[in-house]
């Protein structure tokens, strides 16, 4: 190679890394501005102060940095610089930078990971160009990428109660893609004919559920939604078979013959015979002892009790039933969700997931209310998925499982919207920002009555929105004070009937 080629190569190499040294300059804080911007969207911050503030990153911060240096070494025999002022800058900006990426994902990682997975794109929202959806992804998968991050500092705080670790449980296989006729909730309307039944015991709902009274049509093995009737042997349980985990398991187990049905009996004995623990749920210091034995005899646990007590019971039964623990979210919850614990139960060589918290009552003002239900029996992957989220992925019991960033991302919507026929046309994320007018659309084929409330913060009293269309249905909640908003849509089978919550959106109105 001649010396002439050498120096051209050089050359190219030192303005290439002279460019590198350039970037970091635009890159480091508009890394910066985007994590901080993204978590003031999420808390309904201002924003543009957050973006303003940006220019203390640089060059305010970085330049007066610089400058007081001067002026100190000024006269001293220390004065001898190596690096050029343009070079120190670029150095001082990095500096800064990394110290407040670090400063901020120290201090907050689960709200940075959330706030940037569900509104890291904020700043797109409205933008109308070709490369708006390419920009869009490409800042979400950046932030899917800190996942790491959010589980690192994320602790369960039910996982220490589990009788049965979930990773002792064999690894669940997913239905195949072809048989799964819930796949996609969000990309084709829902096929089975839905069954009203009740509301969530962790969330606060606001309206009583409607009674069962439609058909039901089994999706590829257990029927769901099924009616929200008991299973006749426990309904016909005698009291001499409620004294132990033992009796009750070979009460179900001489009763039921068919897998199926076992399980449903299973779950319906601890949907009604426990009561949820209000009181330790709301003050979270020490929970008491939530081993199947301990609360079969108090009657009385969280969720880990009473997936402690339906594994208990199947074990019995000669089912195979395991606990699986991870996140979820209801009404009135933040998007990325909080600690719970569910079920798994392994049918004719299928798994199929089971809450029977969720369908034992709800809260109110603090106080469980006993109200069975079943919709979170044999629930379809991809339902529960909306507001279930295992730590473990392989639970999700799907061929591709989500990332946390693309559950939270997910309107949070409960399994009876789907069982109801409804599909959200527009807005399709957890959460969102407007002005003074948040405007929704659905797709309401079956022709279901809808009433939808925007629920201030604030306890303010509710703006209640206005629906117009049957099939193609528009709803327009406004003016909206600043604030921020659940937007919960309930819907009923007749105009005059009870209306169940099956859903919620975040929203912010900046007023």
């Amino acid at each position: 190679m001649t010396r002439a080629r050498l120096s051209w190569l050089g050359t190219l190499l030192f303005w290439l890394l002279r460019a590198i040294w350039a970037a970091v300059v635009v890159v480091a804080p508009a890394l910066g501005v985007w994590v901080a911007s993204s978590l003031a969207a999420y808390r309904n911050g201002p924003v543009w102060l957050v973006c303003v503030a940006g220019l203390l990153l640089f060059p305010i911060v970085p330049v007066a940095w610089d400058m007081l240096s001067r002026l100190l070494r000024r006269g001293s025999q220390r004065d001898r610089r190596v690096l050029t002022t343009w070079d120190r800058i670029v150095l001082r900006t990095l500096v800064v930078n990394l110290a407040f990426l670090t400063a901020l994902l120290w201090s907050r990682p689960e709200a940075v990971f959330t706030a940037i997975s569900t509104r890291g794109d904020w700043f797109l929202e409205g933008v109308q160009h070709p490369l708006t959806g390419r920009a869009r992804a490409g800042l979400l998968r950046a932030a899917d990428g800190l996942q790491w991050l959010y589980e690192a500092a994320h602790d369960n705080e039910y996982e220490g109660l589990i009788e049965t670790r979930p990773a002792e449980a064999p690894a669940p296989q997913p239905a195949p893609a072809e048989d799964d006729a819930w796949r996609d909730p969000w990309q084709r309307p829902p096929q089975p004919t839905p069954v009203p039944t009740g509301a969530e015991p962790t969330p606060t709902p606001e309206v009583e559920p409607a009674p069962a009274s439609e058909p039901v049509v089994a999706v590829n093995g257990p029927a769901w939604p099924s009616p929200a009737e008991l299973h006749p042997a426990v309904l016909a349980m005698p009291d001499a078979a409620r004294t132990s985990i033992d009796t009750v398991g070979r009460h179900l187990a001489a009763s039921e013959p068919d897998p199926a049905r076992r399980i449903k009996a299973i779950h319906d004995f601890v949907a009604t015979h426990l009561a949820y623990d209000a009181a330790s749920y709301l003050n979270r210091d020490v929970y008491p002892d939530q081993r199947a034995e301990a609360v079969f005899a108090a009657r009385l646990a969280v969720c880990a009790g009473y997936a402690n007590l339906m594994r208990a019971i199947a074990a019995v039964t000669g089912d195979e039933v395991v606990v699986v623990v991870g996140d979820a979210r209801g009404l009135s919850r933040e998007v990325e969700g909080e600690s719970h614990a569910w079920n798994a139960a392994r049918i004719d060589g299928r798994w199929y997931l089971i809450d029977a918290t969720w369908d034992s009552g709800h809260l109110k003002d603090g106080a469980f209310v006993r109200e069975y239900r079943s919709d979170y029996l044999f629930v379809p992957p991809a339902l529960i998925g909306v507001t279930h989220f295992p730590e473990e992925p392989a639970w999700q019991l799907r061929e591709q499982p989500l990332s946390r960033g693309e559950f939270a991302r997910q309107p949070m919507m409960r399994p009876k919207f789907f069982a109801d026929g409804l599909q959200l046309v527009e807005p399709r994320r957890s959460q969102v920002t407007v002005q003074r007018e948040f405007t929704l659309s659905l797709d309401n084929p079956r022709g279901r009555n809808l009433i939808v409330k925007a629920v201030p913060e604030d306890s303010a009293a509710a703006v209640e929105c206005e629906v117009t269309g049957t099939r193609d249905v528009a709803v327009s909640c406004g003016p909206l004070a600043k604030g921020t908003y659940a937007v919960r849509i309930f819907t009923s089978p007749t105009l005059y009937g009870t209306y169940q919550g099956v859903g919620e959106l975040q929203v912010h109105a900046s007023g």
